[in-house]
């Protein structure tokens, strides 16, 4: 199945065919960040300069605009940079006051990051499972969970955090008119879906705030770690820009216990200079989507930015080696469903109660997408597949 939101099954009875590599085919990658680099050194190179030159390598001037930057693009108002997307979750729950006692609704199939922030303030990550189309969380799911729920662990759900997997928005509306009829907050993982778009809106002004990840895998990606939390609420963005500071709004001055999460003056200057590239760049994301489309005959998704490209197949494993055998670098985003995560076994979750994240985990497979790849390159993919 296509993270697009389309189904493709590439069925084995046993056997893959062969796979015939052109000749002259070199090395596929799935993410080439020496590429990418090489492509905007020139204003990296004197962007990072003029940090070196002013020196003011925490809270520089340059986190200031990417944050003015990031709340325009998304269409908010406010922005609050931090130091990597896991804490950008972290900072949000905290603000939102989860703690011990407390549950948030969320999906199994994600990166660790999603649920791990839920457990280390001592909250229980509560699981629902996925549309088997889209990877995204199961809006009727959640409404299913929160029916089922006693009245008192019902009034303990304090957040819904639904993930943008891969690039393409979950079902906000629905997810939406659900929590609004329970009274919790929902919370935007937008970690691989900066520039994607629901219904005419942008990731990252669906919910209350967003929570986005700088890391050099993601489509506006850094030279190391990186996040920003996005949101219309002004109270709520004060708090978080305390809470990054230790608790503390003035120095050495502390109101409340916070975290030390600021983003790198450095960092906030890389991203800059590729925010100028960031929607040339999802273009052609979406254009190398669209090869594969058709080799597919699956239509295309509209607002998808394609963080990854993922197909499912039976015999996924054998289908992956055949491929890298070819020169084709893939990934498996995510072989373990989080519920079936040996961290979270005391929750008491068991293989079948979740069988759509399950089969997920056993099919999926990414294919190299990202935008400093050639058209052959991806034409060449497709034609392996």
């Amino acid at each position: 199945m296509i993270a697009s939101g389309q189904p493709f099954h590439a069925v084995n009875s046993g056997k893959i065919r062969a796979l015939h590599m052109p000749s002259a085919l070199t090395h596929i990658p799935l993410l080439d960040v020496c590429r990418q680099t090489a492509a905007i050194r020139p204003q990296l190179d004197r962007a990072i300069a003029a940090v070196l030159d002013h020196g003011q390598f925490i809270n520089g001037p340059e986190v200031k605009a990417l944050e003015e930057r990031i709340a325009a693009f998304c269409g908010v108002s406010h922005a609050i940079a931090c130091a990597n997307g896991s804490d950008a979750i972290l900072l949000t729950l905290m603000a939102l006051g989860v703690g011990h006692g407390h549950k948030v609704i969320t999906t199994p199939f994600t990166f660790f990051a999603t649920a791990g922030s839920i457990a280390r303030l001592g909250a229980e990550p509560l699981f629902v499972d996925i549309d088997p189309v889209t990877f995204n969380i199961d809006p009727a799911a959640i409404a299913a969970c929160l029916e089922g729920l006693s009245p008192a662990d019902r009034a303990s759900v304090r957040a819904i955090l639904p993930v943008h997997l891969f690039g393409q928005c979950a079902d906000m509306d629905a997810i939406n008119t659900i929590a609004a009829r329970h009274g919790i907050p929902v919370i935007e993982d937008a970690a691989q879906a900066i520039g994607a778009e629901y219904k005419g809106r942008r990731a990252g002004a669906l919910a209350l705030c967003a929570c986005f990840s700088f890391f050099p895998s993601k489509n506006l990606g850094g030279m190391g770690d990186g996040g920003m939390i996005t949101t219309n609420d002004a109270a709520l963005a004060a708090k978080l820009r305390i809470l990054r500071e230790h608790g503390s709004e003035a120095r050495y001055y502390h109101a409340v216990v916070g975290i030390n999460s600021r983003l790198d003056t450095l960092q906030a200057a890389i991203l800059l200079v590729k925010m100028d590239y960031l929607e040339e760049w999802t273009q052609a994301r979406q254009h190398h989507a669209a090869i594969y489309n058709q080799a597919l005959s699956r239509p295309p998704v509209a607002g998808h930015v394609y963080n990854q490209y993922t197909v499912t197949a039976e015999g996924r494993d054998h289908l992956k080696q055949r491929l890298a055998d070819a020169g084709v670098s893939t990934a498996i985003y995510y072989p373990v469903p989080l519920h079936l995560q040996q961290c979270f076994a005391s929750l008491g979750y068991r293989p079948g109660d979740l069988p759509h994240s399950e089969k997920a985990a056993a099919t999926v497979l990414s294919l190299p997408v990202e935008h400093s790849l050639t058209d052959e390159e991806i034409k060449t993919v497709a034609s392996l597949l």
